[in-house]
């Protein structure tokens, strides 16, 4: 069995569409990036990446490369996957935490360990979502942002 860490943390602004995990969430703010910024999608593809010590996101999707500007990153986490499995690496589990003063996760949970588990074919039960609040305090805190950290382990077969 191997484990990754995964970290990705994005500002918010007016006018963006707000992804977490796939899910569109109805929100006056969105996050900002190169593609549509799911904080969560890439904290995860990272955990994967580190898992099988590879490269991170940005060597395999680089932010200067126009194909990927505002490409969805569910499907960024395919490509991954994919890879994954042709060097023989399957998921074992995933955890996920959310840092955010706003949405509550826990309304969307459901949904995005569905878009998570059709991609890596893994049982939901073996997909962790949990949230959390940053306290008010730091960047996060004052609604500025939204952080994932992921931990994921993968086998080989």
């Amino acid at each position: 069995m191997y484990v990754g860490l995964g970290y990705d943390i994005h500002r918010l602004k007016k006018g963006r569409k707000l992804i977490l995990g796939g899910v569109n969430i109805e929100s006056d703010v969105g996050l900002i990036g190169h593609s549509d910024a799911d904080v969560v999608i890439h904290a995860l593809i990272d955990s994967f990446l580190g898992a099988a010590g590879l490269n991170d996101i940005g060597y395999f999707f680089p932010n200067t490369d126009l194909k990927y500007k505002n490409i969805k990153s569910i499907y960024l986490l395919k490509l991954i996957y994919v890879k994954l499995k042709t060097m023989n690496f399957f998921a074992n589990n995933v955890d996920i935490t959310v840092i955010a003063e706003k949405p509550k996760i826990c309304y969307f949970v459901d949904e995005i360990k569905n878009n998570i588990s059709k991609i890596i074919k893994l049982n939901k039960k073996r997909i962790s979502i949990k949230a959390t609040t940053n306290e008010k305090t730091g960047f996060i805190g004052r609604g500025n942002a939204i952080c994932a950290i992921v931990i994921s382990s993968i086998i080989k077969k």
